[in-house]
């Protein structure tokens, strides 16, 4: 037996996985049509941590937009319960099968933050629940807007979501005491799909320019092969600008006064995605306040981008959680419904309450508001609209 077969077995089925995936992609059909469905379950998950707080808040306000339509049955808001941390150790999977069955009965999900266990914690390696979501529902694209009039900011980010080091992450092995690996992968169909959503975004949206974000400098094949399908897929749009740029100058441009403005679109593997969103979303006032989508083409998935703050609940405080990143994913998930008036509706009440107006202030500790009066404020701001 040679010294790293078992090594070999590994990676050997790791890649049998991901050619089956191929495959998969291929093969896939078209979006759904939501206009065309009897009716529109939105699955509302919490999740765990602050999660189930700042969740059942953003429910409250989407009860309210969709008011008419839930009472004539056009959709259904429907609470699933299990996706916590204590439920998915007990079974030892990210997602246990009866709550992703429940979510898969669903056409949109609007979820609160769950707790990814880290080297370190009381917890066992899981995967992340939220990887673990975009893979069996296959949703590709992960959606961040962040938008500051004042400073000129007006940024979209595509991020590749079921490819990268993340898609992975959980698949690493230990090769000998003083080795360890981990994997990263890039496909055609992923890559191309998610540059077409971007191009496709700028163009319906009067959108000039789209940015793709690498390090293929370095990481020359599975980078080079995202920045050469982008490439390709610029090109069928002669009326937008393409440009091309490493993460890590890119993560300085972000805050360089001048060329920040520039950017509109931008186009990300995985894992820059990740970190650039977050140094983004500084500028509109933190991670707290951010919401993203994340769209395939049967499912849809909207959630805040920020973690479960456990700290919070074993400090007694998570009714001082902000639901402002979940309230706003819910706006997101309006208009991908096609509630177009509401979302904006929403997303105007929101900048009344958190940046205008500031009769209530979120300060995460007792002395500031609570989530439940926040979104009453919300609530109370939209009859005004």
């Amino acid at each position: 037996m040679g010294r790293f077969d078992e090594q070999l077995k590994h990676f050997e089925k790791l890649l049998e996985q991901q050619a089956a995936r191929v495959e998969r992609l291929k093969n896939e059909g078209d979006f759904v049509d939501y206009s065309s469905l009897d009716k529109l379950i939105i699955g509302v998950v919490g999740g765990d941590g602050i999660g189930p707080m700042i969740t059942s808040q953003a429910q409250r306000v989407l009860e309210y937009l969709l008011a008419d339509d839930i009472a004539a049955g056009k959709i259904e808001l429907r609470t699933i319960e299990g996706l916590t941390i204590e439920n998915r150790v007990a079974v030892m999977k990210a997602i246990p099968d009866d709550v992703l069955e429940e979510i898969k009965k669903c056409h949109v999900i609007l979820k609160g933050p769950t707790t990814t266990p880290q080297k370190g914690d009381p917890w066992p390696n899981i995967e992340s629940a939220n990887v673990a979501m975009r893979k069996a529902l296959d949703l590709f694209a992960n959606v961040r807007p962040v938008k500051v009039e004042e400073q000129g900011i007006d940024w979209t980010f595509f991020r590749e979501n079921t490819e990268g080091e993340y898609a992975l992450g959980s698949s690493g092995i230990n090769v000998t005491e003083d080795m360890a690996f981990d994997f990263k992968v890039t496909t055609t169909q992923g890559t191309e799909r998610i540059a077409r959503a971007a191009f496709d975004f700028a163009k319906k949206n009067g959108k000039t320019r789209v940015t793709a974000v690498t390090k293929a400098n370095v990481i020359k094949t599975t980078d080079g092969k995202f920045l050469e399908i982008c490439r390709k897929v610029a090109s069928e749009y002669p009326d937008i600008t393409f440009d091309e740029w490493y993460i890590d100058i890119m993560t300085a441009k972000l805050v360089d006064e001048k060329r920040r403005r520039d950017f509109q679109v931008v186009v990300l593997p995985n894992l820059y995605g990740d970190i650039i969103t977050d140094e983004a979303a500084e500028f509109q006032g933190g991670v707290g306040t951010a919401g993203s989508s994340n769209l395939g083409k049967r499912y849809a998935m909207f959630e805040a981008i920020h973690g479960s703050a456990p700290r919070m609940v074993k400090e007694g405080r998570a009714q001082y959680a902000d639901p402002c990143s979940v309230i706003r994913a819910a706006a997101m998930l309006l208009s991908h419904i096609g509630k177009a008036e509401e979302s904006a509706k929403l997303m105007r009440a929101i900048v009344i309450c958190s940046q205008e107006e500031k009769k209530l202030v979120m300060t995460g500790r007792e002395g500031g508001a609570t989530a439940e009066a926040f979104t009453d404020y919300i609530i109370e701001t939209l009859k005004k609209l």
